[in-house]
């Protein structure tokens, strides 16, 4: 497995969905999880101690600290995504998971920003894997190609 992409609640789902439509496109194979760090913290260590795969993706809210915990018992890579969905609009979640002591680090993406999640734990594995390489490549290209179009429908106005 290459991803293991761990919510802190099932209300986490749309989130998660943007997360694992990326991860197939490029082809990544993954496995989802519910475990609240707060409220199964010991699920979540064993977990994380039996897990082979490559990069950690956590998705929270509000106090948001399943990705730090995670990386607290890991030395894989783990990439925090804050969640909107409290009266501060995400910014604690935000505040939570990029604010991690020294030695225990998360890559913390936008709120809500599942694609760049999967993107980065792509980029990631892709250090090892010259297919999944050009993959990325190409999707560059993609989205480049895809500025060039709305670019070219401007004329039309």
């Amino acid at each position: 497995m290459d991803i293991r992409l761990i919510m802190g609640s099932s209300s986490d789902i749309e989130v998660a969905k943007k997360v694992t439509k990326m991860l197939k496109k490029f082809g990544l194979s993954y496995e989802v999880s519910v475990i609240s760090a707060h409220r199964a913290l010991d699920v979540l260590k064993e977990t994380v101690e039996k897990d082979d795969c490559k990069v950690y993706i956590t998705i929270a809210g509000k106090a948001a600290h399943l990705g730090g915990v995670t990386a607290g018992i890991t030395t894989k890579p783990v990439i925090g995504i804050p969640v909107k969905g409290s009266a501060l609009a995400g910014m604690d979640a935000l505040y939570s998971i990029v604010q991690m002591p020294k030695g225990v680090p998360v890559a913390t993406v936008a709120i809500d920003g599942g694609e760049n999640a999967a993107i980065l734990a792509a980029q990631m594995i892709a250090l090892s894997d010259e297919k999944l390489a050009q993959k990325l490549k190409d999707y560059k290209e993609e989205m480049k190609q895809a500025v060039i179009d709305s670019d070219k429908e401007l004329e039309e106005i």
